[in-house]
């Protein structure tokens, strides 16, 4: 009988990015590429050596915002070039690893799939790891990774979050798709929402409002629905009247924003969510810079709504 999640001493990551499997691999190998995306959101890296083969090593610093520095001395086992990476993780000279990684790329045509295993010593050990990497935003290095692929080949300045749910497929589309859902989770904290109009549909379109601090209202137009996997729309802040208007705290933010959602099974009862987030239309350099400041509170606003659909999928 398979182990239950909360038996397992492994903890399983896979993404799929929209890049060929050699540029994915290089994004990983190259230290300057690496520094461009390993670690949470808010870190930086300095690599002191990085040589990739069986019994190579990868010595580094992770730089936390707050200026804490964590020592890192990576030990590879295993190196198949463009499909396979076996290292242990988190140790250095002075304390031993966390835990053993086996990364496997297999190419999707274009595109490439990463399996990611951390293989720990015990269920707990698991369990109180993930609810580390979660606390600490770990999982964003791998969206990090998206957004710099994504620049690197489609010159795209994106936003990527990721979300694993206990909800199968056909829900998790619902809770995206019916208003009555959407409205109980999507606003960030401490802010309710009402849909004034609304026609989820190809073409359809929402208007709605929101209260919180400050009240404010949008508009969204639907671009494609695909059930029960994707969902695209566009959305703009307006005024009371739906006349297209600013963020009403960031006056330089994109006029229009591009929501790109996909849901994939990772189970029967299992939905990973992916939200793709980027400015559309004519966006000026100075608002698509200041979308690409504005990362790392986008993180914490996803999150804390993800957090919201979280407790509802529970309650429900």
């Amino acid at each position: 009988m398979a182990a239950k999640k909360s038996e397992s001493n492994e903890i399983s990551i896979t993404r799929i990015y929209d890049a060929p499997v050699h540029l994915v691999w290089d994004a990983w190998i190259d230290p300057k590429q690496v520094a461009q995306w390993w670690g949470p959101r808010g870190f930086t890296l300095t690599t002191y050596q990085k040589d990739v083969r069986p019994g190579g090593t990868w010595t580094y610093t992770m730089h936390g915002p707050d200026g804490t520095n964590y020592e890192n001395k990576t030990v590879f086992y295993e190196v198949e070039k463009h499909a396979l990476l076996v290292y242990d993780h988190g140790g250095n000279d002075d304390r031993p690893p966390l835990f053993r990684v086996k990364v496997q790329f297999k190419k999707l045509g274009q595109k490439t799939e990463m399996h990611m295993r951390m293989i720990l010593a015990t269920p707990e050990a698991a369990r109180e790891t993930r609810s580390f990497v979660k606390k600490a935003g770990g999982n964003a290095t791998w969206d990090r990774l998206g957004e710099f692929l994504d620049e690197q080949l489609h010159g795209k300045k994106r936003f990527i979050i990721n979300r694993t749910f206990d909800a199968p497929l056909e829900t998790m589309f619902a809770m995206w798709t019916s208003p009555e859902h959407v409205a109980q989770w999507m606003p960030p904290t401490g802010f309710t929402m009402q849909f004034i109009e609304v026609d989820i549909k190809p073409g359809g379109e929402g208007f709605y409002r929101m209260d919180g601090a400050f009240t404010m209202y949008g508009k969204i137009r639907y671009v494609e629905l695909v059930k029960p996997s994707r969902i695209v729309y566009t959305q703009q802040f307006s005024d009371k009247e739906g006349g297209v208007s600013r963020h009403p705290g960031a006056p330089t933010w994109p006029e229009t924003m591009l929501t790109v959602v996909e849901l994939i099974a990772e189970s029967p009862d299992e939905t990973r969510v992916t939200v793709t987030w980027e400015p559309h239309g004519n966006a000026s350099a100075e608002e698509i810079a200041a979308f690409v400041k504005e990362r790392g509170g986008m993180t914490q606003g996803w999150t804390g709504s993800f957090d919201k659909l979280e407790t509802y999928l529970s309650a429900r």
